[in-house]
């Protein structure tokens, strides 16, 4: 599967009353990176008329960031079926490797217009297959 990653330096905005990460900042950064791996891998007119909205999430919150870490953020697609793509997200500590959070990520693809759930094609799932 084809992946996207890319570096988030955490800043004081980051942060929550412990001085950590806080979870909702996690959630949107995985929102984050996975529109940008959209909107960078799929050409355009692939993406005009359709959206993706979030189905389920699934985030395992297993050590904590703070101010000044680096964070290496990693995402690619883990299945396809239906309306449904299954994303997965890690972020990982840049300076030690440590894993920070893991996500699954149930993402419902939509006809712009009708805002109904449409079938993902297979030329979309192509987009995010490794040759």
């Amino acid at each position: 599967m084809e992946s996207y990653e890319k570096k988030i330096i955490v800043s004081q905005a980051d942060l929550d009353d412990l001085n950590h990460v806080n979870n909702v900042r996690y959630v949107q950064w995985i929102q984050d990176i996975s529109k940008e791996h959209w909107q960078s891998t799929a050409p355009k007119e692939m993406q005009a008329g359709i959206l993706w909205v979030v189905k389920n999430h699934n985030i395992d919150y297993l050590s904590s960031a703070v101010l000044g870490d680096v964070i290496l953020a990693k995402t690619f697609i883990a299945s396809t079926k239906g309306a449904i793509s299954v994303r997965c997200v890690e972020m990982y500590n840049d300076k030690t490797n440590e894993l920070i959070v893991r996500s699954v990520t149930e993402w419902c693809l939509l006809n712009a217009m009708t805002l109904r759930p449409i079938r993902i094609s297979e030329k979309i799932q192509k987009v995010f297959l490794s040759d």
